[in-house]
């Protein structure tokens, strides 16, 4: 959604970079393109002006005049003020004292509140809740059935007494429910209250009946992030009419320029919440203003995808592969199918090198990037025998072609994943062996060059001394046995440690030392 107004500011920032200083000059223009970014983004223009105004006002500070990299400071002071307009911190939601939580949902028709009610509950229920949907939009044709598919997905309870479709009374089911999810030991309600096309006082009427009905402990204001300027005129109407405590953000994977998320929360002085990212029901999470602000800026989101991936990932299944690297075992085709199902599941591939630093300047080649491939290499390992994921290598010219009839695909391609196995079992291996470099964990000790020197034996020295000492020891068997010493050095225990040997003939005790006369 970001698209556009993070292009328009790394071109900004990108020509600040060349600068070893900045003139005042420099900072107008600069404010003067990111005005420009954020209006063309659908930010409203409140928004804009107090956005350049603090940017312009700490550019011009000794925060950068003294900075040894102004332009890195002025990136910082534009990703600082992003995450005030965002709201700072991330917004937690308030649980009651005594159970339930209830929690109200209000805002238009069509901006995803039933959607978002079983988002929502699945989120609570992986934190550990017992939360209860209540279908209380009792007028929107089959909203009381829609509910009851999203929470049956989503694995939660739904109180719907009503049939809905203009039937029942929504402020009935709305009070009647808390004292349902008393009774069944349900510790949050998530209330679905019905939207309208528009706003009126039909509308705000009902909701406000509803609010004070079961004085909820949060009411969140559902948007459509994808509406633009519209956004802020229905949640500032909201606001007025039934008041709000919290924003939710909805269809933020949209292709609209996205003001509206920078527009709400100013504008409201109420903090964003949550924001939903698909149409799929784990398509949605808190909002981190510091994180969005982040990916905003090109600088990615590894936060995210870190939490994503522990989510996702089977830690017992995740320690076995890494004790096959440490311990240099094989790295099989199961473990490697075994791992791209776990990818698959924290999300498209688009969305996780999104995540990464800098990826914003590669766009065009990860749209390019087929989801298909990944299942094209599922099908080629599941055609293959157990002894054949086992050992690639025995896969000959026939073994290709069954493999290639049994996944759809062509011999080439069964070849190339092959080939492309082989490859990243090598770099496993390389893992595996500290990748040869001395004092690395499982590294091989001295590295190639030493192992060679070590199978050709040691060589004959030049100096006759240390020849003579050559062809002792290996007269001796290459025996490390303690020689005897001299009396004159009886002081370390009359015996040499192993390796230690003396020249012929040499005797100690005529060696006069420190303190002997």
């Amino acid at each position: 959604m970001f698209e556009t107004l993070s292009d328009r500011l790394t071109s900004v920032f990108s020509s600040l970079r060349s600068k070893g200083r900045l003139s005042d000059a420099d900072i107008d223009a600069t404010c003067r393109e990111i005005r420009i970014a954020l209006l063309e983004a659908d930010v409203a223009l409140p928004v804009v002006k107090d956005f350049v105004a603090h940017v312009k006002e700490r550019a011009k500070g000794a925060e950068v005049s003294q900075a040894l990299n102004p332009a890195q400071q002025v990136v910082k002071i534009v990703n600082d003020e992003l995450v005030q307009i965002l709201g700072g911190e991330t917004r937690r939601l308030r649980y009651a004292k005594q159970p339930p939580t209830v929690i109200m949902l209000a805002g238009l028709q069509g901006a995803g509140k039933t959607t978002l009610a079983g988002k929502l509950a699945r989120w609570l229920r992986e934190q550990g809740h017992a939360p209860l949907l209540v279908a209380a939009d009792l007028q929107r044709p089959n909203a009381v059935q829609q509910l009851q598919v999203v929470g049956g997905r989503a694995e939660v309870a739904v109180f719907a007494p009503e049939p809905g479709n203009g039937v029942g009374d929504p402020i009935a089911v709305a009070r009647d429910s808390v004292e349902h999810a008393r009774r069944q030991q349900h510790d949050i309600v998530i209330i679905d209250t019905a939207g309208r096309l528009g706003i009126d006082q039909e509308l705000m009427r009902q909701a406000a009946d509803i609010r004070d009905a079961v004085r909820p402990d949060e009411v969140l204001f559902v948007v459509d992030a994808m509406i633009g300027q519209d956004a802020v005129v229905t949640a500032q109407a909201f606001m007025e009419g039934v008041g709000f405590d919290g924003v939710v953000l909805t269809k933020l994977d949209g292709d609209a320029r996205g003001g509206a998320a920078l527009s709400v929360r100013h504008i409201t002085g109420r903090p964003i919440m949550f924001a939903s990212t698909g149409e799929k029901l784990e398509d949605f999470d808190a909002f981190h203003p510091d994180r969005m602000a982040s990916r905003i800026l090109d600088m990615g989101d590894i936060l995210t995808l870190i939490e994503q991936a522990q989510r996702t990932f089977d830690e017992q299944e995740a320690a076995k592969v890494a004790g096959k690297l440490v311990s240099g075992e094989r790295f099989t085709l199961d473990d490697f199918l075994e791992q791209m199902m776990m990818v698959r599941k924290m999300g498209p591939l688009k969305n996780l090198l999104g995540m990464m630093p800098g990826m914003g300047q590669m766009r065009d080649q990860i749209n390019q990037v087929d989801e298909r491939d990944l299942d094209r290499i599922a099908a080629i390992i599941r055609s293959m025998t157990p002894a054949e994921r086992q050992d690639p290598k025995i896969i000959n010219g026939s073994r290709r072609a069954r493999i290639a009839r049994g996944s759809g695909v062509t011999v080439t391609e069964v070849s190339g994943m092959v080939t492309r196995f082989f490859e990243a079992q090598k770099m496993m291996r390389q893992m595996a062996g500290g990748m040869g470099i001395p004092g690395m964990p499982g590294g091989r000790k001295g590295g190639k060059a030493a192992q060679k020197k070590a199978k050709k034996g040691r060589k004959v020295s030049g100096d006759p001394r240390k020849a003579a000492l050559g062809k002792a020891g290996a007269a001796s068997g290459g025996s490390s046995a303690p020689q005897q010493l001299p009396p004159g050095l009886a002081g370390l225990g009359g015996k040499l440690p192993p390796g230690l040997e003396l020249p012929p003939g040499f005797d100690p005790s005529k060696l006069r030392l420190p303190g002997q006369q």
